[in-house]
């Protein structure tokens, strides 16, 4: 057996044994979340709304997109199970399938963060030197602006669509978790496995992609998740003020715009969906905490 056979055949045996730890490690996370209530209880919220939008075609007792002035500020019923708005449309429903597009919606700016945020994080880690100093650079001027305002700068300049308010968003909330992803490769790659990849030869995609950042998806997951109530809040804001989802799209944002000029004689619509909107961010919220402290522990 040759250097390179065994320096490989080492690789393979600390590969074999990080996963036997991780395995370890993954069912005492399990474990951690489950003695604690409050994880365990957001948990349980967040499985059922993801339930409620998957099967919100099944659940919910009518169309939400359908007008019916005839029944318009109806209260509830057993045909309207939570009343009707002010344009005859089932309150429940697009309650329903304001969860579904909720998540749709969050995922996706979700998605496209992190599409941005982890190979500019990883690169700027891994290569350190000017190439990290001018990322770094970059990112920095993007931390130094007001988020917010920018994704509603950005919204009101490409148009108010879902699909802008995405771009918007992902585009400029990305570069706080890259900052945070290029310190985590920063001192993965001062491992020893790392050293033993280089030693063997292994190219730079398979040590960044292969072993940094499979070694780093557990914080970035946990960030994910804790993100993601923040996300929906502000998808929710963006709707409400017309630059996000668009009507009649069965979102809890748009069902808050259009229920404000009923606040004193029909206070219900606008109570309904602000309801959902803090269950769904404090679910996710305890379950990323949850997530956060077990792994820490």
């Amino acid at each position: 057996m040759d250097e390179d056979d065994e320096h490989m055949m080492q690789i393979k045996i600390q590969a074999i044994k990080k996963l036997n730890v991780w395995f370890r490690s993954s069912n005492g996370i399990i474990n951690r979340i489950f003695t604690q209530k409050a994880p365990v209880f957001g948990l349980v919220i967040v499985a059922l709304i993801i339930f409620i939008a998957i099967a919100a075609s099944v659940i919910a007792p009518n169309d939400p997109l359908k007008v019916n002035m005839s029944m318009r500020l109806e209260g509830p019923s057993s045909l309207y199970w939570l009343g009707t708005d002010n344009l005859g449309r089932c309150i429940a429903s697009r309650l329903i399938w304001g969860a579904r597009m909720s998540l749709i919606y969050s995922l996706c700016v979700l998605g496209l963060m992190m599409v941005i945020s982890i190979p500019i994080g990883l690169l700027s880690g891994y290569a350190g030197g000017r190439v990290d100093t001018f990322i770094m650079r970059v990112t920095d001027i993007f931390l130094s602006l007001p988020t917010f305002l920018m994704a509603l700068a950005i919204a009101g300049t490409l148009g108010p669509s879902a699909k802008n308010m995405i771009i918007a968003m992902a585009s400029v909330w990305w570069s706080s978790y890259a900052r945070i992803i290029r310190g985590m490769a920063m001192q993965m790659k001062q491992q020893d496995f790392i050293l033993a990849a280089k030693a063997a030869a292994c190219t730079h995609s398979q040590i960044i992609f292969r072993h940094i950042l499979r070694n780093i998806a557990s914080p970035i997951i946990i960030m994910a998740t804790l993100e993601i109530g923040s996300i929906i809040l502000a998808i929710a804001s963006f709707s409400f003020i017309g630059l996000g989802a668009q009507p009649p799209t069965p979102e809890w944002g748009i069902m808050l715009s259009d229920s404000k000029e009923f606040i004193q004689t029909q206070p219900q619509l606008m109570i309904y969906p602000g309801i959902a909107i803090i269950i769904t961010v404090m679910a996710f919220n305890l379950l990323g905490e949850g997530l956060k402290n077990a792994i820490q522990d």
